[in-house]
């Protein structure tokens, strides 16, 4: 499909122009842009210039690209902010929160106390039993 090629799709608009965005960062294949509601200063978000639903639509070159742009970004947002940390997140499917369905990477820079709080691990516990089998049932759908 071609840049920003799906209709209905807020990020495919932003890449046709046809929606504002503040732009960090873009090339032939990528773009980079503060969301419309950051959760800190500093968020910002990298989508492929290609419609792709999520990281499992997307193929390996494409899905590089992202990562290496998604990095770059990272590192100016280091430069410039001087962050303690980051969170890098992306959403696949409506269960995890998926709401734009189009591929995006949130580069969240983090300071101790900001308004995010914490995100991981959840306060329940995990059965160690159940983690195994988990385990050993994602080892088996693997291919080769």
């Amino acid at each position: 499909m071609a840049p920003g090629g799906e209709e209905g799709c807020e990020f495919c608009r932003v890449v046709r122009g046809d929606e504002p965005a503040d732009v960090i960062y873009e090339n032939e294949v990528t773009m980079a842009f503060a969301p419309i509601a950051p959760a800190v200063g500093g968020h910002t978000l990298v989508i492929p210039r290609q419609h792709v639903v999520d990281f499992l639509d997307a193929g390996d070159e494409l899905l590089g690209e992202v990562a290496s742009t998604t990095r770059r970004v990272a590192l100016a947002i280091k430069s410039a902010l001087s962050p303690e940390g980051f969170n890098v997140i992306t959403s696949s499917g409506e269960a995890a929160t998926q709401t734009v369905f189009h591929l995006h990477i949130h580069v969240v820079p983090r300071w101790g106390h900001d308004r995010m709080g914490e995100i991981w691990p959840p306060k329940s516990s995990y059965l160690e039993e159940t983690k195994d089998d988990v385990a050993a049932l994602i080892r088996s759908a693997l291919p080769g």
